[in-house]
């Protein structure tokens, strides 16, 4: 089993080298947070298809910053909570292709729990096959959806980014629970987020 890098130096050294091909990795994350970064660094890697069901694909492709000679093919739901649209527009992953899904609630949202478990299945079918990395970005807001728990069970990998605001200091820290094939992280990782991923070397004052 191949080792894929991540794109974020960091977390390719806490891995060993990045996340086993095949994986599907799940992103926890708040709406107002800097998750899109770790989306950018993921689709800017390699190759990479990135479905948008919230977001038009214009602004998708205006926001993602492409270095290199790497391809992003960005694709948009017309119908955000739509299974067999979404599986349509990602049937065909080239080898070692990343698979970028943002955001995953609205598939969650708008499925039976058998038929979005289907649907998971079959993410997870074609990038074995394609010897690639899925990341679904799974926002929280509120009550998470009832699916939510298929999703975390289905994934391979579980990234929580938690983002909380005390006084001037906006901290992010990255929990990894569930690392399936590899060793979860023991602690938080304290992430810098910027324009960039980096860890943050501050010190928390008690």
């Amino acid at each position: 089993m191949e080792t894929l890098p991540t794109g974020i130096s960091v977390l390719d050294r806490q891995f060993g080298g990045g996340i086993p091909s095949g994986s599907v990795v799940v992103l926890k994350a708040n709406p107002d947070s800097q998750s899109e970064l770790i989306l950018d660094r993921f689709a800017r890697i390699r190759r990479c298809r990135y479905l948008t069901t919230v977001r038009s694909a214009e602004a998708v492709e205006s926001a993602l910053s492409l270095d290199g000679d790497e391809e992003t093919t960005v694709e948009a739901t017309q119908d955000a909570g739509d299974l067999h649209e979404a599986a349509s527009l990602i049937d065909d992953l080239s080898e070692g292709e990343t698979l970028i899904v943002d955001s995953v609630e609205p598939l969650e949202d708008g499925a039976s729990p058998s038929a979005y478990a289907e649907f998971l299945d079959g993410v997870r079918s074609r990038v074995d096959a394609a010897g690639g990395v899925a990341l679904l970005h799974a926002l929280r807001g509120g009550e998470d959806p009832q699916t939510r728990r298929i999703t975390e069970q289905v994934a391979d990998v579980v990234f929580d980014l938690r983002t909380t605001v005390t006084g001037t200091e906006i901290a992010n820290r990255l929990i990894v629970p569930k690392f399936r094939g590899g060793a979860a992280l023991e602690e938080p990782l304290k992430l810098k987020l910027t324009d960039t991923v980096a860890v943050d070397t501050s010190r928390d004052i008690a």
